[in-house]
């Protein structure tokens, strides 16, 4: 009394009993009637494709004169590789210029690109911290000089300027007075030493726009645009007087030096040699 099964309930079990051979009503059965447990079910296979997936290429990574040899899955995409070399090298991949025959894609696989076995992978990029030490503040770099600087030896503790200093005072020396800014005399600084510990005299030719530096055997006359800089630090001891140097080339060598200046007149000294005339 039992009724025949509609032509849907068939095409149902047909469907879940498909992989038996015939695709027969009764596949999916035991011959005794009972439900049997099918196997799990096996992943999808292109068969080769399969084995290309386990597939690995042999690379030569070069980044900042660094070699790394890697074993790398060919078909994994170009940022894939990427995030490979972050691991190797700490540079971010947003920060990675990977070059292999030209930029390396992104988007395509090794495979495709057709990145053989011992092929070189050349990197190019900074990491953070290079990045943020090339930028530091020009002001911080400025003040790490300026730190350094303040380290030196003051120049008159120097030894090759004590064997000057040390002979004092001289005693035809112009008188000084500390405090005070002076106009350029209309006579010649005279009663001071050079480098050699001679006498020598400053004498400013403003209408020639020259600088005179006469001693005993020469008066040697230099144009003010030649003077490259004016340089002067107080005598520790005697700090109404300065040692001054005149760079008239590029090396400390070219530096002519005159000990005991009068110190009223050192800020005008610099201000006429340097061509900014504001005491005149």
């Amino acid at each position: 009394g039992a009724e025949e099964p509609s032509m849907e309930a068939e095409a149902k079990e047909l469907l879940l009993g498909c992989g038996g051979e015939g695709g027969s009503p009764a596949a999916g059965r035991s011959p005794e009637g009972e439900e049997r447990r099918d196997p799990p079910p096996a992943s999808v296979s292109n068969g080769s494709d399969a084995e290309s997936e386990k597939e690995v290429v042999e690379l030569k990574v070069i980044w900042n004169k660094n070699k790394y040899d890697v074993k790398f899955c060919l078909d994994s995409t170009g940022a894939e590789l990427k995030q490979k070399i972050h691991t190797l090298t700490g540079l971010p991949p947003a920060m990675q210029k990977v070059m292999f025959k030209g930029l390396l894609p992104e988007e395509k696989t090794l495979r495709e690109i057709k990145v053989t076995n011992g092929a070189k992978i050349m990197v190019v990029g900074s990491t953070i911290n290079d990045v943020l030490a090339v930028n530091t503040p020009k002001e911080a770099a400025q003040q790490e000089v300026k730190a350094e600087e303040n380290k030196k030896e003051p120049l008159c503790r120097q030894k090759q300027h004590r064997k000057v200093l040390d002979k004092g005072k001289p005693d035809d020396v112009m008188p000084s007075v500390k405090g005070v800014q002076e106009r350029l005399p209309t006579v010649p600084l005279s009663g001071m030493y050079n480098k050699s510990g001679g006498k020598v005299r400053l004498t400013f030719k403003l209408e020639q726009d020259q600088l005179w530096i006469g001693t005993k055997e020469r008066t040697e006359k230099l144009p003010m645009g030649s003077i490259k800089n004016v340089v002067s630090e107080p005598i520790e001891g005697h700090e109404d007087y300065h040692m001054m140097a005149f760079q008239l080339g590029p090396t400390e060598a070219s530096y002519y030096w005159v000990y005991w200046v009068p110190t009223q007149y050192v800020d005008a000294i610099k201000d006429t040699v340097l061509g900014k005339w504001q005491y005149f």
